[in-house]
């Protein structure tokens, strides 16, 4: 399928339907086009057999719960994954986050806020594929923005988009504090609408990834009451 404006395919994946059916009134209204699971298995079939670009999945689901299908995904694809979880699941909010969620909203949703996250991490997703030259080095850190690659004293890294977006934010910006409100307007390009715990779980996995000592880091600095920097290193 030929992707143009409002031509986006949004998997929504719960066993509640009224929640899929709400779901899927506030997004059609916004013009994409909408597929249906009710559980991992079904989410999983659906994202074999069509081109989709978003999937909101729920946490806590019979025949496969999201935190195992979103296992399953990654092993194939990067499409944006955004959690459906309620306020008690915390810990599984965080665990999907670092297994490579790109965001999440809490029950019951806001759904101006849903249509907005739906809406901003599709806009990164599909201008992923627009290479630009650039070259951001950083005492043992290194990206490579045109083939979108990262290495930590010449080992590559892998990272999840929304980690790496963070890190050229802060590399681009040496020295800069941002507060998490910031980093979320910056990286997902819309208001954080309370997405701001996002940001230090992505902070979390990154420093797991770039840093000797994730406790004490050299890089990625807390300001304390502030935000966050990137650590001048030579």
């Amino acid at each position: 399928m030929e992707v143009g404006d409002n031509m986006y395919n949004v998997l929504i994946c719960d066993d509640e339907k009224d929640i899929v059916s709400a779901l899927t009134i506030c997004l059609e209204a916004e013009g994409y086009s909408i597929y249906k699971a009710y559980n991992g298995v079904e989410a999983l079939e659906v994202i074999r057999d069509n081109d989709i670009h978003l999937v909101l999945l729920d946490i806590m689901m019979p025949a496969m719960d999201g935190i195992t299908c979103l296992a399953e995904i990654r092993k194939n694809y990067n499409m944006p994954v955004i959690f459906l979880s309620a306020k008690s699941e915390d810990a599984d909010k965080i665990l999907g986050l670092n297994i490579g969620a790109d965001d999440y909203v809490t029950k019951p949703f806001n759904m101006i806020e849903v249509a907005a996250r739906v809406k901003s991490n599709l806009r990164r997703y599909m201008s992923a594929g627009i290479a630009r030259e650039s070259r951001l080095v950083n005492g043992g850190i290194e990206m490579n923005d045109n083939a979108k690659e990262v290495a930590v004293d010449g080992a590559t890294v892998a990272l999840t988009r929304t980690e790496y977006d963070i890190l050229k934010l802060l590399l681009e910006n040496p020295g800069k504090v941002f507060s998490s409100k910031d980093i979320y307007n910056k990286v997902w390009k819309e208001e954080a609408y309370g997405g701001e715990g996002t940001v230090s779980v992505h902070i979390r996995h990154l420093r797991e990834k770039i840093e000797v000592n994730p406790a004490d880091p050299i890089y990625i600095k807390v300001v304390y009451g502030q935000g966050y920097k990137m650590e001048k290193v030579r």
